[in-house]
């Protein structure tokens, strides 16, 4: 921990990473997967995985 304070040290406080920026990226990491997802996935996929499984049984 302190090998990693001391690394940036040298930046300014504006340059510094930021909580702030962290949980940013990583909502925009948890949307851009989302989205992904949601168009990768084929269109009969919940209905074959979900649907007429439950109607089998």
């Amino acid at each position: 921990m302190a090998g990693e304070a001391s690394m940036l040290k040298f930046l300014k406080p504006k340059s510094r990473l930021q909580p702030v920026d962290v949980q940013a990226a990583a909502f925009w990491g948890v949307a851009a997967v989302s989205g992904a997802l949601y168009l990768i996935q084929p269109f009969d996929w919940l209905k074959k995985t979900f649907l007429e499984k439950s109607e089998e049984k």
